[in-house]
């Protein structure tokens, strides 16, 4: 089999796996993300997020990420990315980042934050969902 042909079959099953939905890969009670109900938004359009999370077991790079959903549905901004230490112990995380200007205004908004691990599998970083929380939240001037 052609070397070529191997690696558009790989790249296309990656490609699969990082489209599928958020969710956990384990139903491990004991790993865990939440998200305040607060959030902040400067005048620039920086968003701070943050929260606490707990994990157990994490092999390879594990991160909290975090996303806002802008005035149209079908847009979501990323919110930062918080290294994870993954211990067992519950920790605080806080992401920040800038949004165009004028997509996000004070007030009620749409969050998601997810507990995730790359974990490397036949060579390829694939991601592995430990937790995720999706919830509203107010977004206030600060």
């Amino acid at each position: 089999m052609p070397v070529r042909l191997v690696l558009t079959a790989a790249a296309g099953a990656a490609l699969f796996l990082l489209a599928a939905p958020a969710l956990p890969a384990s139903a491990d009670p004991s790993e865990t993300v939440t998200v305040d109900p607060v959030g902040r938004i400067a005048e620039d359009g920086t968003v701070t997020l943050s929260g606490t999370y707990r994990c157990t077991g994490g092999t390879g790079p594990v991160f909290v990420s975090s996303s806002v959903d802008g005035r149209s549905s079908s847009v979501r901004y990323g919110i930062g990315g918080t290294h994870a230490e993954c211990d067992g112990v519950e920790h605080h995380w806080e992401n920040t980042g800038k949004v165009t200007s004028g997509a996000l205004e004070p007030g009620a908004i749409h969050v998601e934050a997810t507990l995730m691990e790359l974990s490397l599998q036949s060579g390829l970083p694939l991601p592995r969902f430990h937790a995720a929380e999706q919830r509203d939240i107010t977004l206030t001037k600060g």
